[in-house]
């Protein structure tokens, strides 16, 4: 089999692009051009051509929803989550959370942290995980949330496909949460996109303190009660000890063979 000449022709060809299935006639091709294939049927290596382009199509999909989140650590995993004692984390429980369908699960996540404690990395790998099962994400801090909202407000139709398309993806998570304050504008624009995906889709939150404080932050106390309320309620709670992990991966860093002071 390893000597024959093309499957296909050019026209052939033409005709996988026109069906959209180059990928499939593409690999097909290889594997019936193995000679380790010779025992193989037609039809065996065909929809073993099927399942290779379907995982390689995944594979480019997951790679697009990843950068389009625009993760601050695009690396992060769950299955290298530091579960040392004292950071109140649960192995199974983080599991869980890389295995949720968030467009059924619609229970937002609070992840609260000293500066240092990893919240980021966290939400990071959260994100990064709901990709892989082809959720939409996006990632963003709330100053730069704040500032996208304040640029687009010039402009009604831009301001409002913003407002939709926050309101509507799959997962939103917002970090540094109320750690800089935000003017009204921005608050009352936050508010309705918590509203429109109150009990629809999950927010995850990561955030220094907790709801009390996130009250006294926002400018409308109105406005305010309603936000935490929506955040709040019947969120799962991801509390983080007081261990500073960017200090203790520096110092781990430091005692490695290969650091160069």
């Amino acid at each position: 089999a390893g000597a024959l000449m093309s499957v296909f022709t050019s026209e052939d060809y033409d005709k996988f692009r026109a069906l959209r299935v180059t990928h499939i006639a593409a690999r097909f091709e290889e594997l019936i051009s193995d000679e380790a294939n010779d025992a193989v049927t037609p039809e065996q290596l065909f929809l073993t051509a099927v399942d290779d382009a379907m995982d390689a199509r995944t594979a480019g999909k997951i790679d697009k929803l990843i950068k389009a989140a625009k993760f601050p650590i695009p690396t992060a995993t769950i299955a290298e989550i530091d579960y040392r004692d004292g950071r109140g984390l649960n192995p199974v429980r983080m599991t869980r959370y890389g295995t949720t369908d968030w467009r059924a699960d619609h229970l937002n996540v609070l992840i609260t942290s000293p500066t240092g404690g990893g919240k980021t990395y966290i939400a990071c790998a959260i994100g990064i995980a709901a990709c892989h099962r082809t959720h939409p994400v996006i990632y963003t801090r709330l100053d730069e949330l704040a500032r996208d909202l304040a640029i687009a407000r010039t402009d009604v139709i831009a301001h409002q496909k913003l407002i939709d398309r926050l309101s509507t993806i799959d997962l939103l998570i917002i970090d540094d949460f109320l750690t800089v304050s935000i003017d009204p504008e921005a608050g009352n624009d936050l508010f309705a996109i918590l509203a429109n995906r109150n009990e629809r889709l999950a927010t995850i939150i990561a955030s220094q303190t907790g709801p009390a404080h996130c009250v006294d932050a926002l400018p409308d106390r109105v406005a305010a009660d309603s936000i935490v309320d929506r955040l709040a309620h019947h969120a799962r709670r991801i509390e983080l000890g007081g261990i500073d992990m960017r200090k203790a991966c520096h110092d781990q860093t430091r005692t490695s063979e290969q650091f160069w002071e």
